[in-house]
């Protein structure tokens, strides 16, 4: 009995000893991984944004008067010219009041005509010496209240006529209608809009975008447009005025870009825009590259020296889909593993195999 448990354990030294030696000669043996060599690019940050091409100067036109609109002339996308009748309200209360205004101005000459005549009569007593100067005074100053009345009914004539013309709403410039607020039977108040005219000149093409994109790196000013309906053909742009607040329902900014005076862009089109920020050298490696050391990135690199791998920590900038940028943790020249990185542990030998698929790159 005691002869067969020593021969068994005999056999268990000389299976444990031969699978002991093939497993550290499996792990002496180097494992192939592709890697690339980490080199210095020169990146921009680019963003395509959509937008839309407005006037650079947009009025709101209203009546001066209240009343009820009677007569509309013009529909939204007319193109009207400067003085041109576009509504028009009910002027009866305003012919009313001219009437008004009238009869006073009349009645107003009148009393001054009799003021006048009461004078000279004055005047003429004085002289034979049947009045005294006193009724002179009288009538002096009588004169002059009459005649201040005249002054006075012929100013709100004037103004009853210049209310008349506020029954007529007319375009203050060249332009095109791009909103209308009021129909016909509607009565409508003093300064409430009725039209909104597009004027013609500079147009502008408006962009709300994200705050990020303002962050680090702002985009260049100068940038490239085009229009989704003609893709094909770009025309440049400027911006001219970023505004200071943020919108606090969408967290945008809006932008005002300078497109000139083209009135062959439609307004109300929609138009993209291409933000690139200036050009600065970078490294970046792919997604594939990525694994974590401890709780923070880190990507395994290649001594060449002893053809080992080791992971080292890094810090990121910024990712697209297809790569990461590295902030910090890697020089430019050295080999980083892209595929192969998760059968290894540090110091395990490698084998950089170029002609693997894609090779050292």
């Amino acid at each position: 009995m005691k002869r067969s448990a020593g021969f068994i354990f005999v056999a268990a030294v000389i299976i444990a000893a031969s699978f002991g030696g093939k497993i550290a000669k499996a792990a002496a043996e180097p494992i192939a991984v592709r890697a690339i060599s980490v080199q210095s690019i020169t990146s921009s940050r680019v963003a395509f944004l959509t937008g839309e091409i407005r006037a650079r100067v947009q009025s709101e036109l209203s009546f001066r008067v209240g009343g009820r609109i009677v007569e509309r002339l013009v529909e939204v996308g007319d193109t009207v010219k400067a003085g041109e009748l576009m509504a028009r309200l009910d002027a009866e209360e305003q012919k009313a009041e001219i009437a008004v205004a009238e009869a006073n101005l009349e009645s107003a000459k009148a009393r001054q005509r009799l003021a006048q005549l009461a004078l000279d009569r004055q005047e003429n007593l004085l002289s034979t010496r049947v009045t005294t100067l006193a009724a002179l005074d009288q009538a002096t100053e009588d004169v002059a209240t009459s005649t201040e009345d005249v002054v006075a009914a012929s100013a709100q004539l004037d103004n009853a006529k210049r209310q008349l013309t506020f029954t007529d709403l007319r375009a203050d410039a060249d332009g095109v209608i791009t909103a209308r607020t009021a129909e016909v039977g509607q009565v409508a108040k003093a300064t409430q809009p009725i039209f909104t005219l597009a004027k013609d000149g500079p147009r502008d093409a408006i962009f709300d975008v994200q705050e990020a994109l303002y962050l680090r790196d702002q985009p260049q000013r100068d940038l490239s447009l085009s229009l989704i309906s003609t893709p094909d053909k770009e025309m440049r742009g400027e911006v001219r005025e970023i505004s200071p607040t943020i919108d606090g329902l969408g967290g945008t900014i809006r932008l005002k870009v300078d497109i000139g005076s083209n009135p062959a862009l439609p307004l109300g089109a929609p138009i993209v825009g291409k933000f690139s920020s200036d050009e600065r050298a970078v490294m970046e490696v792919p997604w594939s590259a990525m694994s974590v050391a401890g709780r923070g990135p880190a990507v395994w690199v290649v001594d060449p020296t002893s053809m080992t791998a080791s992971l080292r920590q890094i810090k990121i900038g910024r990712h697209s889909t297809t790569s990461i940028e590295i902030a910090d943790g890697l020089s430019v020249g050295e080999l980083v593993v892209i595929e192969g990185g998760k059968f290894l542990s540090p110091g395990r030998a490698v084998l950089v195999n170029q002609n693997a698929r894609g090779g050292t790159q």
